[in-house]
């Protein structure tokens, strides 16, 4: 069962991070990643406050099932894990997390400014 959870939060994770990348170049995914984008907010400063900035659940929960299969020194975010997992190199730590951050910063940015305009638009065309 561990081994299921393992490879669904593999699969779920990684799929929320490609949405979070690529979902705001549509116009009809533009709310859903509004959605997504503020969820993940949430969790990195809201639930920051509480247990560290950039602190997410579903990592938090993913680090636990591979734990529990046995898992030792899994590294501090899944992007990491992710970038190991693809290249096989252990860069640092610190340049993926400023690198996650300064994506993240930017399609959240392109994400809110594109569902104004789409909201604009939208309202002017009911006019």
């Amino acid at each position: 069962m561990l081994a299921l959870l393992d490879w669904l939060l593999n699969l779920t994770h990684t799929a929320v991070v490609l949405a979070s990348l690529s979902l705001w170049a549509f116009r009809t995914t533009r709310r859903w990643h509004l959605v997504l984008v503020l969820l993940t907010a949430g969790s990195w400063l809201g639930l920051g406050f509480w247990y560290g900035l950039g602190y997410c659940f579903l990592t938090d929960w993913h680090w636990q099932i591979k734990a529990a299969r046995g898992a030792a020194e899994l590294p501090h975010s899944f992007v990491q894990y992710l970038v190991y997992a693809a290249s096989g190199d252990a860069f640092s730590p610190a340049a993926i997390d400023k690198l996650t951050g300064a994506t993240f910063a930017t399609v959240f940015v392109l994400s809110v400014a594109l569902n104004l305009r789409d909201a604009r638009s939208e309202a002017g065309t009911r006019t």
